[in-house]
């Protein structure tokens, strides 16, 4: 089953005596993007999250966010202030409190609490290991993986109905091509009969201009490569591997043939079967933006 690129997971576990907390957040994006925020002591360990987040997610804009949750054994004593990031959140706070229409002082530990006022002193490193968070990103990074496989599920059972439409419309549009090769081979015949005004028809010559007519109305192949393109979009939305560049080459092949049809749909009806097709197939390419 495909997967969608939007999702959220999360995770807590212990790292060197305290508590770390992991977010992802998951977006769609054509190509992996992490967007990554760490506390100013795990900082070492950003390529290490970019590797392995690399082998769970193959598309898609990812924002991570680490903080501990309380603060590691090793750090006790070692907290510094950032006080350029203490004076951004007290500033935001007041511009909340301004919008709000509230008064009063900013309580000092509401600003001690927001992200990143204390950092931890460049005088001692992090006790931290990549081993111990590895297993909380991991953890994070499947419950991400597993709400994009259930929007990714919803996702294809979505663009399965917009194929069935357009499967729909184009067997109309088959049903109707013999009906219409008939109407054509009528209008070409009163036509030839009005100019040559009484005059015999030359039976010969009128078959070998419907032949060549029919041949250039012929939509059979455009029919057939058609049905061969959906049928390969079915099989890639029953597939596990990231299939959203695959899908997105075929809704350029099923355009081309369903803009091809069109150019030689000579009939009301085939040109509504052909309209209901592209809006379909506009619906199927705008749902392929969010799968990976």
């Amino acid at each position: 089953m495909p997967l969608s690129m939007t999702g959220f997971g999360a995770a807590e576990g212990s790292v060197a005596g305290g508590v770390l907390r992991v977010e992802i957040r998951s977006v769609n994006h054509r190509f992996f993007h992490l967007a990554a925020k760490l506390p100013g002591d795990l900082g070492a360990f950003e390529i290490d999250l970019r590797d392995r987040l690399r082998r769970e997610f193959e598309r898609g804009h990812l924002a991570v966010q680490i903080r501990w949750s309380s603060a590691p054994t090793a750090a006790v004593g070692t907290l510094a202030v950032n006080a350029e990031r203490a004076r951004e959140a007290a500033g935001r706070l007041r511009e909340l409190q301004v919008a709000a229409g509230l008064s009063g002082e900013i309580p000092l530990d509401l600003i001690a609490r927001q992200p990143d006022v204390f950092v931890a002193s460049d005088a001692e490193t992090s006790a931290a290991q990549w081993g111990e968070l590895e297993p909380i990103v991991a953890s994070a990074a499947a419950q991400c993986r597993e709400a994009r496989l259930r929007e990714g599920s919803v996702l294809a059972g979505e663009l399965c109905g917009l194929l069935a439409t357009i499967r729909h419309e184009a067997e109309r549009v088959a049903g109707r091509a013999p009906e219409r090769l008939i109407h054509e081979r009528e209008r070409i015949r009163k036509v030839v009969t009005e100019l040559l005004d009484g005059r015999a028809v030359d039976e010969q010559r009128l078959a070998q201009e419907i032949a060549f007519l029919a041949e250039r109305i012929d939509i059979n192949e455009e029919l057939v490569r058609l049905r061969a393109h959906l049928d390969a979009c079915l099989e890639a939305l029953g597939s596990d591997a990231p299939v959203g560049k695959r899908l997105g080459f075929l809704a350029q092949e099923l355009g081309r043939e369903i803009n091809t049809i069109g150019s030689k749909a000579n009939d009301t009806a085939m040109q509504h079967a052909v309209v209901a097709m592209k809006g379909e197939l506009e619906r199927f390419r705008e749902q392929l933006e969010n799968l990976e």
